[in-house]
């Protein structure tokens, strides 16, 4: 066998030699790209590109399996929002001191617990907190 293949042994020394280059590279590229995935999902980098060097395809699918679902940005980024809406309903909604749910800020009684929340005014009857003395819309003494 080793007569039939003289001829070639430099074709074949050549694809072997490509064979390893090719392995070498793509061994490199998944553990830089599982190295980056890693560090931007907020888990940890250096352990899983060592876990790829070691164990290469295999550990690599591993990563996959078990990385964290969204990058670190987009969860920060969605906690924002979830915060940013959480103030705004709480500026714009008021909550009833008794049950502690939501009512509007023209309400004079909470409509869940009947707990008295403002007072009408006397004259133009608009809504007014329980401690003024004064309606800031007509100018008439309570």
């Amino acid at each position: 066998m080793g007569e039939l293949l003289a001829p070639y042994q430099d074709e074949i020394r050549l694809a072997t030699q490509l064979c390893w280059l090719f392995f070498f590279v793509f061994t490199f590229a998944l553990v830089f790209w599982t190295w980056r995935d890693a560090y931007r999902r907020g888990g940890m980098a250096w352990f899983w590109a060592l876990v790829v060097v070691i164990f290469n395809v295999a550990g690599w699918a591993i990563y996959l399996i078990i990385r964290p679902p969204e990058y670190a940005a987009d969860a920060r980024e969605r906690d924002l929002e979830i915060r940013a809406k959480e103030v705004t309903l709480a500026r714009d909604l008021e909550t009833c001191p008794a049950c502690l749910k939501p009512v509007e800020r023209d309400f004079l009684i909470c409509p869940y617990c009947m707990k008295k929340l403002r007072k009408g005014c006397m004259e133009c009857g608009k809504a007014l907190k329980l401690n003024w003395t004064v309606c800031p819309y007509c100018k008439t003494k309570q």
